[in-house]
């Protein structure tokens, strides 16, 4: 897996009604049944339809995108300088029609090489939004314009997501298949791809891209907005549907069906990346006055049989994949779980308000692994964590894979079970050379009602060496409950430890997962 330059997806664009071309569709026979229309009524357009087009596709060998080429002063463009390209708000698809939803487009420069073709679904019409230079403003820039034919690079959407005389933006679709959404109040940090191929193996990664949108256009009173996407990569092509709800928790529910040209070693199928340069559980750079550094600290799973796991996020010296395997889970995702603005010192970057992704699969994804790669990185301006799912059944030319699930962007999930959580990580020096102590912070659910250490007991597994000594206490500053154990490695390099919080009938809190490894 390659680490991304986070900054490049991270800079927001200020918020912009343009006319639009006619661009007529044909419309392509489909078999697929009616479980698969979900756009608006009476439109010309529809997701089986897309299937079709992208079952078509499929048949056919790969022609990379026929674009006009990136002029070269735009494609050596940095980050910084890409961003100082603005789109101007007064352009904003559907910006005097009163509607609840705005569009922006980001240019095409830097790592944005692609064009990617835009549409907006109206009625019976289906319009492409034509491009112009005139849409942006290079006045912070060295540019005098861009060709007339240059296409988008992507798009936002807005919304009155903070408050209701200002739309904010909700969610980005920028760069291959990421895209990234926001609920009130929250920051952008990590992304959802549409699809991975290869990811985390020793061979270069495949990065299927999303080639061409629809938008509907929404009514006046509506909560949601439908994007239509068609992706296509060496490997495979895909029809994808987003519904997005933006709010307090934005949902998406994305509907998709992936056909395959060629085999794939790896798919994977609902991938987050976020980054993780330090934390509780890490050593802090020297020179860093910041107590944490990232945007998700940790994996959270819920299995089929009930199970909730939490698995610290580490940055260690060498690449990490852990596999969990599971049959149709019930979810996954990437928590920021830590929330106080006094853990990172950093006024700027906000960390405590980036969004916490969880991925709840829409009927049975059979048996496959829940996958969790992290990269060593020295700088947070890198992804280096990444998350899917990967299935069982071997991926095979000529295959169709239909999946869908609910992705729900959130500072916090309250139907989740009202069960003692893991809050914070610390590992040092054991009592002896060569042994490790670790405090664990435990909080919430039934560890709330209960005063009495006598009546908790920590229950530690370890798949070798030897755990010495575990017991908890509770903090009567705080009302949380440290678990505190020693591990005796002896001679492994690598331990996977276990931890929860039980009375005398049942688990009070969920399972701690944890990868120790010799340093």
């Amino acid at each position: 897996m390659q680490k991304v330059d986070r900054r490049t997806f991270l800079a927001g664009i200020s918020a912009s009604t343009l006319g639009v071309a006619q661009l007529g569709l044909s419309s392509a026979q489909a078999s697929a049944a009616g479980q698969w229309d979900r756009a608006m009524p009476g439109s010309p357009f529809s997701l089986t339809q897309l299937r079709a087009k992208a079952a078509q596709l499929a048949s056919q060998p790969h022609e990379p995108v026929d674009s006009i080429p990136l002029p070269e002063k735009l494609g050596e463009l940095t980050p910084e300088q890409y961003h100082a390209i603005r789109f101007r708000p007064e352009a904003s698809i559907w910006r005097d029609d009163q509607l609840p939803f705005q569009m922006q487009f980001f240019h095409r420069g830097s790592y944005f090489r692609q064009e990617v073709k835009i549409s907006v679904i109206d009625g019976q019409q289906v319009s492409a939004i034509p491009y112009s230079s005139t849409l942006f403003d290079y006045a912070n820039t060295d540019i005098d314009g861009a060709p007339e034919d240059l296409g988008f690079a992507g798009f936002r959407l807005l919304h009155p997501l903070n408050r209701s005389d200002h739309f904010d933006e909700a969610a980005v679709f920028l760069g291959a298949s990421y895209f990234r959404v926001l609920g009130a109040g929250q920051h952008f940090g990590l992304s959802a791809r549409g699809l991975a191929i290869d990811t985390g193996l020793s061979k270069k990664e495949e990065f299927p891209y999303f080639k061409e949108f629809w938008i509907q256009k929404p009514t006046p009173d509506a909560q949601s907005i439908e994007i239509f996407a068609l992706l296509d990569s060496i490997s495979v092509t895909g029809a994808y549907q987003f519904t997005l709800t933006p709010g307090a928790e934005s949902k998406m529910e994305v509907r998709a069906s992936v056909f395959t040209r060629q085999a794939v070693e790896k798919l994977g199928i609902a991938p987050l990346t976020s980054m993780f340069l330090y934390g509780e559980n890490s050593t802090r750079p020297m020179d860093d006055l910041r107590p944490e550094v990232h945007d998700s600290d940790g994996l959270l799973m819920a299995s089929k049989g009930g199970e909730w796991i939490w698995r610290p996020l580490t940055n260690r010296n060498e690449l990490q994949i852990s596999s969990f395997q599971n049959e149709s889970p019930r979810g996954f995702g990437l928590l920021q779980r830590d929330r106080d603005t006094r853990h990172y010192q950093d006024l700027d970057l906000n960390y405590e308000r980036r969004p916490s992704a969880w991925i709840e699969p829409q009927g049975d994804w059979g048996s496959g692994i829940v996958q969790l790669i992290e990269i060593p990185s020295d700088a947070e301006r890198y992804d280096n964590i990444a998350l899917l799912w990967v299935p069982e059944k071997p991926v095979e030319p000529g295959q169709e894979w239909p999946f869908a699930y609910r992705l729900r962007f959130a500072e916090g999930y309250p139907d989740f079970p009202n069960t003692g959580r893991a809050l914070a990580t610390r590992e040092g020096a054991g009592s002896e050379t060569g042994r490790r102590r670790f405090a664990l912070e435990f909080a919430g659910g039934p560890l709330t009602q209960i005063s009495d250490e006598g009546g908790v007991e920590l229950v530690v597994s370890a798949s070798a060496g030897r755990i010495l000594n575990p017991h908890s206490r509770r903090n009567e500053a705080t009302g949380t409950w440290i678990a505190l154990f020693e591990l005796d490695p002896e001679d492994r390099e690598a331990v996977e430890l276990r931890a929860f919080m039980k009375d005398q009938d049942h688990a009070l809190t969920e399972t701690w997962s944890y990868l120790w490894k010799r340093s």
